[in-house]
């Protein structure tokens, strides 16, 4: 068996008319994606609500994050993570305008309806 290597920033278009999702890795319970924003947010008066458990890193870029309770949005910057439980309802505010933002999920839990 060959082990391939891979580049977390291989592959990311030039323009993203969309947020860009991609599985890198899964097996059982557990998913890994990349996803690029490209000044992309959640639309507004939606809300992410997810079934399972979800950690997320910023690699490149910025983000807000607001959490459903939180009294204030959190400022993401490259190497700041943070665990979004199941049903715990969050939104994307903002994402970087001039440069891709790069992020790193692991979904686990029961993530079968992702």
């Amino acid at each position: 068996m060959t082990h391939q290597t891979h580049n977390l920033f291989d592959a990311i278009p030039d323009t993203l008319q969309e947020e860009l999702f991609q599985t890198l890795a899964e097996s059982g319970s557990v998913r890994i994606e990349r996803i690029v924003s490209e000044g992309h947010v959640t639309p507004l008066n939606e809300w992410y609500d997810q079934g399972w458990d979800e950690w997320v890193l910023l690699i490149s870029g910025e983000a807000v994050l607001l959490i459903d309770g939180d009294v204030e949005a959190q400022i993401l910057k490259p190497g700041d993570h943070v665990m979004i439980p199941a049903n715990c309802r969050h939104r994307v505010e903002h994402t970087d305008l001039t440069q891709k933002t790069v992020w790193l999920a692991v979904h686990f839990g029961d993530s079968s309806a992702a």
